[in-house]
């Protein structure tokens, strides 16, 4: 197949040359043709030299780059994606995980496919594209899901009408690729329930990328009381029960997440030691000083671009201060930040701000950050959304 050839104007070929993924409108001097949105075309430098294949899309990032070579993107093409991500996460120990069976199997940038996500609950993959050109390549997807899986895989579940652009000229609908469900499953995660709705839920129904801190904080909450606040699944409040917290709290302006947290509550060992409240978490906090010898702020994310960066800042030193006053003395404060705008180093001195406006003495006691399986490519640095602190308040 042939494809139209977009030119880069000089000079900005070397971003590509690094292997970085994206290619920004205003890099672009001249095309061979008007490519629509969705469509495959070929980079070159204005030279003429390639540079990489890629969707097009109007915008900012005209171009995502899915291979640095001059290919075919037919089936085999997507079956080796997937083949690929999979043999990743066979190394990192989760396709065949008594204790664990869900995992994220491809993440966008990180598997060299930006804007495809693929989510595996418990038999079940969760298909969610973010560009039409990725929705248009869902069905190779998905049939390479079948043959790399083979019986292992029940269904496919696409979620993309959340996720693409608002204008994308498709008509995209949630629905069973291959296969069909009920609407959820129980999965587990280091050996702890969760019931996960992918049809309802947030994203594609589960916050995975947090399994990891998740596992960390259940080895200091033995004993204590503990504050999940933004719990949305309950993912944090669960792990403490089943490591013998002595009592836990969950907070979420949600209804429909405090319902699911309490769901997933009574799937742990000591439903009994848990309360839940929906209300939101600054209210919540008000009157509430020497309760808590553990709380985790993990808030949705505060600034999803450059514009509104300041006051997401903003918040989170606000919200990182009055957990701080709050806690009791020789606390532990789980905080993190998922805004990819935010990078560690702006986070890390805002948690040092609000330090100073608490008062406290504060030590840090980890650095956390996303897991193996949402894996950051060392060419495309802004894949590191996630950033936390562990930090031990005197």
């Amino acid at each position: 197949m042939s494809f139209i050839k977009l030119y880069l104007a000089p000079g900005k070929e070397h971003s590509l040359k690094r292997r970085h993924p994206w290619v920004f409108s205003g890099a672009i001097r001249k095309a061979d043709g008007e490519p629509a949105e969705g469509d495959v075309v070929e980079v070159y430098s204005s030279q003429r030299e390639f540079l990489g294949m890629g969707h097009f899309a109007p915008g900012s990032i005209a171009v995502r780059i899915f291979s640095f070579e001059q290919v075919e993107p037919d089936y085999a093409f997507w079956k080796g994606i997937v083949q690929k991500a999979y043999d990743y996460r066979q190394h990192l120990g989760l396709t065949d995980n008594a204790h664990t069976n869900v995992y994220r199997l491809i993440y966008a940038e990180g598997d060299g496919v930006s804007g495809l996500i693929v989510d595996v609950y418990n038999g079940t993959a969760v298909v969610q594209t973010h560009t039409v050109g990725m929705y248009n390549a869902r069905e190779m997807v998905a049939k390479a899901l079948q043959e790399v899986y083979g019986g292992s895989l029940n269904a496919i579940y696409d979620k993309s009408a959340e996720s693409l652009p608002p204008k994308a000229p498709v008509q995209a609908e949630n629905g069973y690729l291959f296969g069909e469900s009920a609407g959820g499953v129980i999965v587990t995660e280091n050996d702890n329930n969760f019931f996960i709705d992918w049809e309802t839920g947030q994203k594609t129904g589960f916050f995975i990328d947090q399994r990891e801190n998740r596992d960390l904080l259940a080895r200091y909450v033995k004993g204590k009381t503990v504050l999940n606040t933004f719990c949305y699944t309950g993912g944090f409040s669960v792990y403490a029960l089943n490591a013998g917290a002595s009592e836990v709290h969950s907070v979420d302006v949600s209804k429909k997440a405090i319902e699911l947290t309490v769901k997933n509550a009574g799937l742990s060992q000591a439903p009994e030691r848990h309360e839940a409240f929906a209300m939101d978490t600054f209210e919540f906090l008000k009157g509430k000083e020497n309760l808590y010898d553990v709380i985790v702020l993990d808030p949705p994310a505060f600034a999803k671009s450059q514009k509104v960066r300041h006051n997401a800042l903003m918040g989170y030193k606000r919200l990182n201060a009055e957990a701080m006053k709050k806690i009791k003395p020789g606390g532990m404060l789980f905080t993190f930040s998922c805004s990819q705008v935010v990078d560690k180093y702006l986070f890390n001195n805002t948690i040092m701000a609000a330090a100073i406006e608490a008062g406290r003495n504060i030590k840090v006691m980890h650095h956390l950050s996303q897991p193996a399986d949402h894996p950051i490519s060392i060419f495309h640095p802004e894949g590191e959304y996630l950033k936390g602190l562990v930090l031990f308040v005197e």
